[in-house]
């Protein structure tokens, strides 16, 4: 959601920006469990907002400023349920207009989290599958249809459309917001699942936390992931997911050395990550590994698990990585987890096999703007000594890294790789 701004910086401003970035999904879940309708709930809050920031820039930031827009936004869809007055319309209108004589005992109650009811709804089987996740970012997060798109490889009208067509078909359905007993379950969870780790991956890729609208994010991803799990605990593949996250999240500090230059994995030292965080995610991971069975998120955090073990050992366990690696791509078939699976494979068998796994990947279309392919490929051929070809590689993924420090790391591999075959 974009929320209308005026230029100066003041107190209003800054109270909306906060909760819109922090409580977002938080009020439009609360609304729409309300009335079925997470377009109309959107489209209230986005005015709540508006108002907000002319009465609080007038009147001064309200004690509870998330109280005042629900209210403002209750207010807002009385008003539209009472122009319509439809026979379905009439019981939202009649269950609003209770709420609104109650409004002041609610401003001094804590706000309901319902966010995850609303995760469920999104991801219901009546909504189209590939749509689930993507609805999840945009209603719960408050992602734009165009930073959805780029995301899931899809074009942003595709993308508004389809989303427009998954809200009207929450309220055609009658979808209802809660968290499903397990038999209910089915594929939801995997939505569900997919949506939240998208959530963390999005904050995990702005490593410095300069971006605003990334910072919160990886840290909303793994609270999201531990709300799941305390509504599922039995649910092994929840347990996965959040020690998938736990993992990365506890090798942030690594990341970038004292100068903000990239370090990779390999590299990174043991001593900088959060053993606190990493503890609790070996106790997730052997939770789940008891529960009989595997799924994507375990065998993506065991990869994890055989990385840290260089705590005590000083060295990854490439063998195990690559056998974990190929259970993953058994599963899932992607593209992005052949690439991680053919760099293991270098380190546990050498490049030239890594380079034949990699070359099996060479149809893909998807792959041809993706750094971390190209990327994969320069170091690979750069160890079998295939040096012009290897260059080629790292033009490409130079090209392509956003990341300024990923991209100063690439250019000096690229250049001690050209000054390794150097006369002079």
């Amino acid at each position: 959601m974009r929320v209308p701004m005026p230029r100066e910086s003041d107190p209003a401003r800054e109270t909306a920006e906060r909760i819109a970035r922090e409580s977002y999904g938080k009020l439009v879940a609360f609304l729409a469990a309300r009335m079925r309708d997470v377009a109309e709930a959107e489209d209230a809050l986005s005015d709540a907002f508006a108002a907000g920031l002319t009465d609080w820039g007038r009147n001064g930031v309200p004690k509870n400023p998330e109280g005042w827009l629900i209210t403002a936004a209750r207010r807002r869809m009385v008003d539209a349920y009472r122009s319509r007055r439809t026979a379905a319309d009439s019981v939202i209108h009649l269950q609003l207009m209770h709420e609104e004589l109650t409004e002041t005992a609610f401003r001094d109650l804590p706000m309901p989290d319902e966010r995850l009811s609303l995760m469920f709804a999104c991801a219901h089987p009546a909504i189209e599958r590939s749509i689930r996740a993507p609805l999840i970012l945009q209603t719960v997060l408050g992602f734009d249809a165009a930073t959805i798109a780029s995301a899931f490889l899809i074009s942003p009208a595709t993308m508004s459309q389809r989303l427009v067509r998954a809200k009207s078909k929450i309220k055609e359905a009658g979808i209802p917001f809660r968290v499903p007993e397990r038999e209910e379950i089915g594929e939801r969870l995997e939505s569900v699942l997919d949506a939240i780790y998208t959530t963390f991956s999005e904050g995990w890729t702005d490593a410095a936390g300069t971006d605003v609208k990334r910072r919160d994010l990886a840290e909303e991803g793994i609270w999201l992931g531990r709300l799941l799990v305390q509504a599922m605990p039995n649910e092994p593949e929840a347990l996965g997911l959040l020690a998938l996250m736990l993992y990365a999240e506890g090798r942030r500090g690594a990341r970038r050395d004292e100068h903000g230059d990239y370090v990779p994995l390999s590299a990174q030292d043991p001593a900088q990550w959060d053993n606190a965080m990493i503890d609790e995610a070996e106790e997730l991971l052997s939770r789940a590994s008891g529960m009989g069975t595997t799924g994507r998120y375990q065998l993506e955090a065991a990869v994890q698990s055989a990385h840290v073990v260089r705590r005590a050992s000083g060295r990854s366990d490439w063998t195990a990585i690559a056998a974990i690696y190929d259970a993953l791509f058994a599963i899932t078939g992607s593209p992005v987890v052949a690439i991680n699976r053919a760099v293991a494979i270098a380190e546990a068998r050498g490049p030239t096999e890594a380079l034949y796994a990699l070359d099996e990947l060479s149809g893909e279309d998807c792959l041809a703007d993706y750094e971390p392919y190209w990327a994969a490929r320069a170091g690979l051929l750069a160890r079998i000594g295939e040096v012009a070809l290897a260059d080629e590689a790292y033009e490409r993924a130079i090209g392509l890294e956003s990341d300024p420090a990923v991209r100063k790391f690439l250019e000096k591999r690229r250049a001690d790789l050209r000054k390794a075959i150097s006369p002079h």
